[in-house]
C-alpha cells in the first residue's frame, strides 16, 4: 500500500540533532493521500530548529519517491508540541525515555 511506502521512506529522513528518523520521533502527525498528491502535517523538535528547512525538503523528497506520488505539501505545526509521548517505543528505548 502507498501509505506504508511513504512511511518507509520517511524513516530515511533523520533529525540531525537527535539522529533519529522523523517518523519514529513522532514528528509526522498526518499523512493525507489524494491521488498523486500528499499533504503532510508535521512538527519539529523545536520552533527554533536550525535544520527545519532541510528536514522539510527531505520529507517532501522522501514522500515523492513513493510510486505514483508526484507532489507533496508539508505544513508545520507546533500544536500539539513535540514530546516523548509521540515517539515510537523503539525511539523511546534508544533515546532513554
Amino acid at each position: 500500500m502507498i501509505k506504508e511506502e511513504i512511511i518507509k521512506n520517511l524513516r530515511e529522513v533523520y533529525d540531525p540533532e537527535i539522529s533519529m528518523n522523523v517518523y519514529d520521533l513522532g514528528l509526522i502527525y498526518e499523512i493525507d493521500i489524494d491521488k498523486a498528491h500528499v499533504n503532510i502535517v508535521m512538527t519539529l523538535t523545536s520552533a527554533f530548529c536550525p535544520a527545519a528547512d532541510t528536514i522539510i525538503a527531505e520529507v517532501k523528497e522522501a514522500v515523492c519517491k513513493a510510486d505514483g506520488i508526484e507532489t507533496c505539501d508539508v505544513k508545520v505545526t507546533f500544536d500539539p508540541p513535540f514530546g516523548p509521548d509521540k515517539m515510537s517505543e523503539e525511539a523511546k528505548m534508544v533515546l532513554g525515555f
